[in-house]
């Protein structure tokens, strides 16, 4: 369940990529889809100011990751849960607020992420995301994340609301795209980089259907669980992972 240190990672600001990696992943997005929810509409704050607040919790945890000198865990993952909930609100806010629909709106953010990948690429030379030490590949590396998280958002909203599918057959249909993408890593030789990228997209939608999944009620296609509820014991299991990982680490640091 942990990831261990390596050479590489001991250089790299960022998580290795194992299967830990991806659960703490999948937590992390559907808090961001029941932790946005829960300040836009449960806490009835709206989508603009939603979007302000959460976009400012995202660019203070992302300052300070970028300007740590190695990897924290705690941090890391910040990070990546600050981006997945301010991608919820963006979303909703380009969706809803703004009235773009969700067709239209990931339209434009997989323009976006694509923009972003290959500036990335003709920048750098490259889009490793195991070995990631100068700030302005993680520059790249973060914008990525946030403009992933983002579409992943307004995917899953469009199939779990316009598609006709529901919460989860959705679910179910992007399960077995990462399933997908995990058979294609073990017995194929396909680019890991593209692999990555693809499994990052699809984990989003993912979270953001189990997050509707989890809160929206029955008569709905929901479980009832509620935001509170469901933002809370995700945050508790992606507390205890981070945890432990932080402790093996650390362990094997001193070993």
């Amino acid at each position: 369940m942990t990831t261990q240190p390596s050479p590489a990672d001991t250089a790299s600001k960022v998580a290795t990529v194992t299967l830990a990696f991806w659960v703490m992943k999948i937590c992390a997005t559907t808090v961001g889809e029941t932790g946005g929810d829960l300040l836009s509409m449960t806490l009835n704050v709206g989508y603009a100011i939603s979007s302000l607040i959460l976009i400012s919790f995202f660019l203070l945890t992302l300052a300070l990751q970028l300007t740590a000198k190695r990897f924290h865990p705690v941090l890391y993952w910040g990070v990546i849960l600050s981006t997945s909930t301010a991608g919820t609100t963006i979303s909703d806010y380009m969706d809803r607020t703004l009235g773009l629909g969700y067709a239209v709106g990931a339209a434009i953010l997989v323009s976006l992420l694509a923009a972003v990948l290959v500036v990335w690429r003709l920048t750098t030379g490259a889009l490793a995301v195991d070995h990631i030490r100068s700030r302005r590949v993680e520059a790249f590396y973060w914008a990525a994340i946030l403009v992933s998280n983002t579409l992943g958002t307004a995917l899953g909203d469009y199939l779990a609301d316009s598609s006709g599918l529901g919460f989860a057959l959705s679910n179910l249909l992007i399960g077995g795209g990462i399933a997908l993408i995990a058979a294609l890593f073990f017995f194929t030789r396909i680019s890991r980089t593209v692999l990555f990228w693809a499994a990052f997209v699809l984990t989003r939608p993912f979270g953001a259907t189990l997050g509707d999944l989890l809160t929206k009620t029955p008569d709905k296609g929901g479980l009832g669980f509620g935001t509170v509820g469901s933002t809370a014991v995700l945050m508790g299991i992606l507390v205890v992972m981070i945890a432990v990982t932080t402790w093996r680490r650390r362990t094997a640091a001193s070993n």
